[in-house]
């Protein structure tokens, strides 16, 4: 029986799946959303919280706590200095999953992991990209040669 078993195994040892959680908690923190199968989402959302609370506390040995987890200094800083204050008066929930559908090779089920209030960043790299892709389609449009007139061969 699993009694008080909490946590998924993910099908990997004990030291890939820490590796794992290590990796996607500081892509989280980093990007401020990430793209993976539902089972991995459901168990980096406890991890994520819990690396936003320490951001909370604020506190040397929080910051010490963080990094003995996250390992990238520019990541902990960002989480510290960001992205903790953003949250500072909710009281927990920081992230926010979105069921995207199957994956192509193999029928995974696939989520966005995101921090729910992902901030002015996000949103204006969304209005970056969509610039972006404004300008591309008007460059396409005036490269278009012009149609031949009718008749003429």
């Amino acid at each position: 029986m699993r009694h008080l078993k909490a946590g998924r195994k993910l099908n990997r040892s004990s030291a890939h799946r820490k590796a794992l959680l290590r990796n996607l908690v500081t892509s989280l923190l980093e990007h401020e959303h990430v793209r993976t199968t539902d089972a991995k989402a459901k168990e980096l959302r406890r991890v994520a919280d819990r690396m936003i609370t320490l951001g909370k506390r604020g506190s040397l040995h929080a910051r010490r706590q963080a990094l003995s987890y996250i390992r990238s200094r520019r990541v902990v800083a960002k989480l510290f200095d960001e992205v903790a204050n953003r949250f500072r008066e909710r009281p927990g929930g920081y992230t926010r999953t979105v069921k995207l559908g199957h994956r192509h090779g193999d029928a995974a089920p696939m989520s966005i992991i995101e921090l729910t209030d992902r901030g002015d960043a996000a949103k204006a790299e969304a209005d970056r990209k969509r610039e972006r892709r404004q300008r591309r389609e008007a460059k396409k449009e005036s490269q278009q040669p012009a149609a031949p007139p009718a008749g003429a061969r």
